[in-house]
């Protein structure tokens, strides 16, 4: 099920609109186009206990960005600063993404 395709990519800032992080941005680190998911810093905190590695060191409960569906983040374009839609123009042999509000092209 590929729902996101090429519309969001790591990198890009995004605006959670549902769930519990709702209303923040966060910058996407990584894509899971096959399950229409995305992992944002700071968005869907989970603990996760880890082992001691070495001698002498204790485990710990370290915090990780969960998975979530990408239908719960929208695009902020970088140039107006707006929560948008992802629009697309072939130019040429390439494909750009770009904004439905101002137009711009990235």
């Amino acid at each position: 099920m590929n729902v996101i395709g090429s519309k969001i990519k790591k990198g890009d800032t995004v605006l959670i609109i549902s769930g519990k992080d709702r209303g923040r941005k966060g910058k996407v680190l990584r894509v899971f186009p096959q399950q229409g998911r995305l992992t944002v810093e700071g968005m869907n905190m989970r603990k996760k206990h880890t082992k001691p590695r070495r001698q002498g060191e204790k485990g710990q409960v370290v915090q990780i960005p969960a998975p979530f569906s990408a239908g719960k983040a929208k695009l902020v374009c970088s140039h107006c600063g707006k929560a948008t839609r992802v629009g697309f123009v072939f130019a040429g042999d390439e494909k750009h993404r770009t904004c439905k509000k101002c137009g711009v092209t990235t």
